[in-house]
């Protein structure tokens, strides 16, 4: 696939999931598996709605000093797209309600139509404390997604982590769970308010 057709593209959804509230200014990192052994991933500095060239970088599999400029979650992109052939697009985010929701659940089961037939339940990964999280996650997360075959993966306090083969798909199980937990909080709201009358 042509590398510029495939900036273009994360440019795009990144762009689109930052007016979302998907994407922090610097907090968040989306890839595209390039070739073989390499992967283009914004860099540390990179802001999520002006994503242009000189905020994406690829890189090889094997460290060099790129990877200094990288996004701090590059070594997790690059063990998911060594364990999964299928992933050719990699994306961490935190959507607010899906976040604060894993704060207080251990599983989300969507009870709209689209979050149930999309996604079903999807389990709450507790990271276990955050001090260590970066070191652990790199290996713990291709596990998960090896254990539970799937390609979603929602942290408790941390956001979510998806791969795909195809960039709108990633966009499309987003936008649907992040509705799916605002739905699923207005009901605990109405629900506490019902309850205090």
């Amino acid at each position: 696939m042509n590398k510029q057709f495939i900036k273009n593209k994360l440019e795009t959804l990144s762009l689109s999931m930052f007016r979302k509230d998907f994407f922090g200014l610097y907090h968040g990192s989306i890839s595209a598996k390039t070739e073989t052994s390499r992967f283009l991933i914004n860099t540390q500095e990179a802001v999520f709605d002006a994503l242009d060239e000189f905020s994406l970088i690829e890189l090889y599999y094997k460290q060099d000093y790129r990877w200094k400029q990288a996004s701090i979650d590059a070594p997790i992109h690059k063990e998911i797209y060594t364990h999964f052939l299928e992933a050719k697009f990699v994306c961490f985010c935190m959507p607010p309600f899906t976040t604060a929701y894993s704060l207080q659940h251990n599983i989300i089961t969507p009870k709209d139509f689209f979050g149930h037939n999309e996604l079903g339940s999807l389990e709450i990964y507790d990271p276990k404390g955050f001090d260590n999280w970066y070191e652990r996650a790199q290996s713990e997360i291709p596990q998960y997604f090896a254990k539970h075959k799937t390609n979603i993966m929602v942290i408790r306090g941390y956001g979510i982590f998806i791969y795909s083969r195809d960039i709108h798909e990633i966009a499309k199980k987003v936008a649907i769970l992040e509705k799916s937990c605002r739905l699923l909080m207005f009901e605990q709201s109405a629900q506490t308010l019902f309850d205090e009358l």
